[in-house]
């Protein structure tokens, strides 16, 4: 298979293309310049290379769009600006060579987040889900009904807007097939969101966020890879699909079994009116959240290797070696 990697130089990207070059398959990077030291087997070509030659010299079979400025910074007016259209042009982009090819490719996936759902509801309530019989309890004894893909959007923030309409750009790719993967909180060994996350409970610090009742729908690494692998192969995957793990915890709970694992203390709360103050906007990535369900992955059949949180953060917290990292 020859598959396009748009943003294949990113945390994701890079664990994809390793994992399609594993496995056999031709994987290209489209990045905005090649890298001074590219990595050994890897096939790269920028973005204009890529405009001026559609098909690379060969067919396309399948698009990956990874591509988006981080959201890891200040929401500023003009980085907000900029994580939004950096979204928008590399969407735009993609429709723009897909339609001249002669043959388009049997399938994009194209990355989304699941913030567009909106907050979770908590306190008795239930959010949106199709699903009655989805609700659970958390430890605290709040009814929570994990939004599925079938729940509406309901954009309740700055990312949850932009997620709205980089989806609505995806739709304007001219694809047989198009993959909307909302992506959580995507953990990893050395990148993502898991080295800064153990940092506190490390520094003895560790404690919820907020009221830590905001969801916190996580994904291993590995899980994500095989996920995007299990879209592009499976013929029935199409439309909006959870990338997240099916264990729903909330920020406490993720704490806490965090401390577990690394063997620290979970009793450091942080209260949200300092987070807001530290982190101005931005402060909704940490107190609020989502608790959802892969329903169309577990539905088609997809096996999680780290169904349970505290596989996945004992996992990510031994070296490749075996030893603690």
């Amino acid at each position: 298979m020859r598959v396009l990697i748009c943003g294949g130089t990113g945390f994701i990207g890079t664990a994809l293309t390793r994992a399609l070059e594993a496995r056999g398959d031709e994987a290209w990077i489209i990045t905005r310049h090649k890298p001074a030291a590219p990595a050994a087997g890897f096939r790269y070509a920028t973005w204009d290379e890529w405009a001026a030659d559609p098909t690379l010299g060969g067919g396309t079979y399948a698009i990956v769009n990874l591509a988006g400025e981080s959201i890891n910074q200040r929401w500023s007016a003009a980085a907000q600006q900029r994580v939004l259209q950096s979204r928008l042009i590399a969407a735009e982009r993609v429709a723009d060579i897909v339609r001249r090819l002669d043959e388009p490719p049997a399938v994009v996936v194209n990355a989304s987040g699941i913030s567009l759902y909106g907050h979770s509801y908590t306190g008795g309530s239930a959010g949106p889900s199709s699903d009655a019989s989805a609700s659970i309890v958390n430890e605290s004894g709040d009814s929570i009904r994990p939004f599925d893909e079938s729940a509406p959007a309901r954009p309740a923030d700055f990312l949850g807007r932009t997620i709205m309409e980089w989806e609505a750009a995806a739709d304007r790719i001219p694809t047989r097939r198009l993959v909307k993967l909302r992506i959580g909180l995507v953990l990893g060994r050395t990148g993502g969101a898991f080295p800064l996350l153990r940092l506190p409970h490390r520094l003895f610090v560790g404690g919820r966020l907020g009221s830590g009742k905001q969801g916190m729908p996580w994904i291993h690494l590995d899980d994500i890879v095989s996920l995007i692998l299990f879209s592009l192969d499976t013929a029935e995957m199409s439309g909006p699909v959870n990338a997240i793990g099916p264990e729903t915890v909330d920020n406490d709970t993720f704490g806490k079994t965090l401390g577990r694992v690394i063997g620290r203390p979970h009793w450091f709360p942080v209260p949200a009116s300092l987070i807001r103050t530290a982190l101005g906007e931005m402060s909704c990535l940490l107190l609020t959240g989502q608790h959802a369900v892969p329903r169309k992955a577990l539905d088609h059949g997809f096996r999680f290797r780290f169904p349970r949180l505290e596989d996945a953060l004992r996992n990510l917290h031994r070296s490749p070696s075996g030893e603690r990292a």
